[in-house]
């Protein structure tokens, strides 16, 4: 998924400096963002004050949204570097095209894994026949230095592992929960599960301590440490945690987030993640100028193009504002 935001500005991300090192409930509010045709999403990360959770550098959450009589989500090819998208979804599909030559429908509860790498370019759609409804959420996981230039990769994984106790059932999207270990490849230690909640459920879910973890609310009522959540917003809780628990007010999902915190700081704008104002201008110069990014097969329409610079510089820095 891309951000479409046309006066794109940077975001510095990383470094363990500014990591809260002990149990902290730091709800965050979303800002809403159009996400090309009728869909509009809520921006969670980056945020004004919070940037990153682990290597968790991007999160929108959108819907439910009734497209029955709509196109849907219709986003253009467009590039990313120096990450992986995660697309995960509770309703409706998502039909996903990449420069590598993948062609691939992502339904409810399948992991949709693009390793971007280098280099990649992707669009993503509502199929022409689509359900009434879409909701879901998508996430961008930051690479390390020693694998942001690996060659791309897109991965679609139809079955996941899942952790359970009475009134919840846990799948694991990335790294491990409780035992469970999903297939997604990752390249920092980290855990993205999605937890869903039958109304009444009280439970508590096992925590790395050294892990720092946030919670988005999907759907439903729920109290997460004791402070309640609604739809589209994001607990963060930081580190020292060895269980986290949660009761739901109402049959509710939420999304689990952690891992152990980025120690690079980063240089984030528009689609890219890089290390310095160099690397993303020539990212820049190597999208518009079409090279590098490869080409989508088969999507209906042109591609993005990028927005301007910023006029400031961009400099790496820590993971607060």
């Amino acid at each position: 998924m891309s951000n479409l935001d046309r006066e794109a500005v940077p975001s510095v991300c990383g470094g363990r400096g500014f990591v809260v090192a002990e149990p902290v409930r730091e709800l965050l509010s979303p800002r809403r963002v159009k996400l090309g045709g009728s869909t509009e999403v809520r921006r969670l990360l980056p945020n004004l004050g919070r940037r990153m959770v682990g290597a968790w550098a991007f999160v929108d959450h959108y819907g439910p949204d009734d497209i029955a009589d709509e196109p849907g989500m219709q986003v253009p090819p467009h590039p990313h570097m120096g990450l992986q998208t995660v697309s995960w979804l509770h309703e409706g599909e998502v039909l996903h095209r990449d420069s590598t030559g993948s062609l691939q429908t992502i339904r409810p509860r399948e992991l949709g894994l693009m390793t971007s790498g280098r280099a990649i370019s992707h669009s993503e759609e509502s199929p022409a026949s689509h359900a009434r409804f879409l909701h879901g959420a998508q996430l961008w996981v930051a690479l390390p230095d020693a694998h942001r230039h690996t060659d791309p990769l897109f991965e679609h994984h139809g079955t996941l592992p899942t952790a359970t106790a009475p009134g919840l059932t846990a799948t694991v999207i990335l790294g491990s929960l409780d035992g469970s270990v999903s297939p997604g490849t990752t390249y920092t230690p980290l855990v993205g599960a999605d937890l869903s909640l039958i109304g009444g459920a009280d439970v508590r879910i096992p925590l790395e301590p050294d892990f720092e973890y946030a919670v988005l609310s999907m759907s439903g009522e729920t109290h997460v440490d004791d402070v309640p959540l609604l739809p589209g917003s994001l607990l963060y809780l930081g580190c020292g945690r060895t269980e986290l628990p949660v009761r739901a007010a109402s049959d509710a999902g939420l999304m689990l987030l952690g891992g152990e915190p980025f120690e690079e700081e980063l240089v984030m704008w528009w689609n890219f993640v890089g290390r310095s104002q160099d690397e993303i201008a020539q990212a820049r110069e190597d999208w518009m100028s079409g090279s590098r990014f490869g080409d989508v097969k088969g999507y209906d329409g042109g591609r993005l193009d990028a927005p301007e610079l910023p006029p400031v510089p961009l400099k790496p820095r820590g993971r607060v504002r």
